[in-house]
């Protein structure tokens, strides 16, 4: 990366709940503990574009979580129809043409395309169910040679691929892990796990954190918890 975010810029919050209720209450409730936060499927559905749009104009930074993919025209321009909403980041599945389509659409704007290579509730089993010829590891590691040299912004990947890939593509791509867990933390639906200093030290750029967070009993201090553990990783 070309410049390193503070400790508390690299923990990005994941509100996966239903409503734009419930993401305000958390965003309220976490307060000055947390600056970055994700918005995925669910709560886009239910109003969280808008909510995104807000958050950004309000000082926020925000991570569109929609993981694009369809023919390159829809991709191009669902991509700037997003570039205007004032998100930072915006995920797109890591497919060459997926990836090529969204960068067209781009434009001028400051939105960092983040590809995804295999989901972190993946394993090589369900890899194989689905008709792939390549484990998590080959495919992660296929799917970010592909978006380096397509000139994507950043990947989402399991922490524990982050050091490899981070060999492989170089110092400048963002990586964004998910799935990082205390040991005692439940996994839930997450199977390719890690710690929050370990993703750090490994290579991560930035931690996407929920249910530790969001399900807490008290969300900002788990939230600076988190900050915490990242900053004693980078000292």
């Amino acid at each position: 990366m070309t410049a390193t975010p503070s400790p508390q810029a690299r923990l990005i919050v994941a509100l996966d709940v239903p409503s734009i209720a419930e993401a305000e209450a958390l965003v309220e409730r976490i307060g000055d503990a947390a600056e970055f936060y994700k918005i995925g499927l669910e709560l886009a559905f239910g109003g969280g574009i808008e909510l995104a749009r807000r958050l950004a104009h309000g000082g926020r930074k925000v991570f569109l979580d929609l993981k694009l993919h369809d023919i390159p025209a829809t991709v191009s321009r669902a991509t700037a129809q997003v570039a205007n909403l004032g998100a930072a980041f915006l995920t797109i599945h890591g497919y060459p043409q997926t990836m090529r389509a969204a960068l067209e659409g781009l434009g001028g704007s400051p939105l960092k395309l983040l590809a995804v290579t295999a989901m972190t509730s993946y394993d090589d089993d369900d890899l194989r169910e689905a008709g792939y010829a390549y484990g998590a590891r080959e495919l992660v590691a296929r799917r970010a040679a592909q978006a380096r040299d397509a000139g994507v912004h950043g990947l989402v990947l399991s922490a524990g691929e982050a050091a490899e890939t981070r060999r492989l593509v170089g110092p400048d791509m963002i990586l964004a892990t998910p799935g990082i867990r205390h040991a005692g933390d439940a996994r839930s639906d997450q199977k390719r796990v890690m710690g929050p200093r370990e993703a750090i030290l490994a290579g991560a750029d930035y931690l996407v954190v929920g249910r530790p967070i969001t399900r807490a009993a008290d969300p900002g201090a788990a939230a600076r918890a988190f900050v915490a553990e990242i900053a004693a990783a980078v000292i």
